[in-house]
């Protein structure tokens, strides 16, 4: 027994090459093949034990899935978010950049598609009349765009009566070709009752003309007009209106007493030396304000007056170059 494990022994030790070669030939046929084979098993397990892995870190690995699984979560969220609000929304970004006066431009992200509609712009009203020289000759809380409307009723008026007439008169023109001189509160009076307005409009061109038209109830309801230069040279360098005695005469006296406080006008033309007119009226005198060629005056009577109101011209030296009282063509009595 103690020879054979010596020579085992002494095998491996010495002679393992040869052994294992001689073993092999044994494996296929030779008498030592059952004892080789038992030795090839024995160092096939103790090679396998020495190359076995370690226990895996199932808690570590569970950890890391977890938090791996969260952040697609996360990430898948985030972009579903994106891909429900950004179709469905137009983004407009308007601002001001750096170095800019003024908005940026508009930008769109919401594709390709049309922009928003921009509404048509509304159709805007036809011009009317100008502005008075000056705000007093607005009066009564009357608004240039109260004294236009009433010019347009004026205006459509006089050519509804016209075209009943049996003869031609000059149209009176577009609203946009006058200017407003005077508006003032009428009280009316027994041939014209009620509350209203008198409006007093001016043109130069195409043709001069001047209309006084009163407004009762929102609408026109009387009309004076007269057009162009007229033939004969005016003597004075003022010349009150022929038929101003609308404005400041509120009835006859014959026809009873007059409503006070009584708003009054008075209107008329003026030369270019003239550089001041005054209108004395019921006892007061108030300062005209002249309008590119026209003069025109208001006040208020707190009395009934049995004189027309007295007017007097000045030109830019101060020097009086007209007085109504001398003028043989002007009314100086309420009649």
């Amino acid at each position: 027994m103690n020879g054979q494990g010596s020579e085992r022994g002494d095998g491996q030790r010495d002679g393992r090459g040869s052994g294992r070669a001689e073993g092999l030939g044994r494996l296929h046929g030779g008498p030592r093949g059952d004892e080789f084979e038992g030795d090839l098993r024995e160092w096939m397990a103790r090679g396998a034990e020495g190359v076995r892995p370690a226990a895996a870190p199932y808690p570590e690995i569970v950890r890391q899935g977890r938090a791996a699984r969260r952040r697609r979560l996360a990430v898948a969220g985030a972009a579903l978010f994106v891909l429900a609000v950004v179709p469905a929304t137009t983004l407009a970004f308007a601002g001001y950049g750096a170095g800019d006066d003024g908005p940026a431009e508009r930008v769109s992200v919401a594709g390709d598609g049309p922009g928003p509609s921009t509404a048509p712009p509304s159709p805007q009203p036809p011009p009317g009349p100008a502005a008075p020289a000056t705000p007093g000759q607005l009066t009564d809380g009357i608004t240039l765009q109260e004294a236009a409307a009433g010019l347009e009723k004026c205006l459509a008026y006089d050519r509804q009566h016209s075209a009943e007439l049996p003869y031609v008169r000059p149209d009176p023109g577009r609203a946009a070709e006058y200017r407003i001189l005077l508006a003032l509160r009428s009280p009316g009076n027994d041939n014209s009752p009620g509350e209203g307005q008198f409006i007093v409009a001016v043109k130069d061109a195409p043709s001069p003309a001047r209309i006084i038209c009163g407004i009762k109830e929102g609408e026109a309801s009387s009309l004076n007009t007269s057009t162009g230069a007229g033939s004969d040279p005016v003597p004075w360098p003022v010349a009150p209106d022929i038929n101003g005695g609308k404005l400041y005469l509120q009835r006859m006296r014959s026809e009873g007493a007059w409503q006070l406080p009584y708003r009054w006008g008075s209107i008329g033309t003026v030369t270019p030396d003239v550089a001041r007119v005054t209108v004395g009226y019921g006892g007061a005198t108030v300062e005209a304000a002249l309008d590119r060629g026209w003069f025109a005056a208001t006040g208020v009577l707190d009395r009934a007056v049995t004189e027309a109101p007295r007017i007097k011209g000045y030109d830019a030296q101060g020097k009086q170059v007209y007085d109504s009282t001398q003028d043989k063509g002007y009314d100086k009595t309420i009649p």
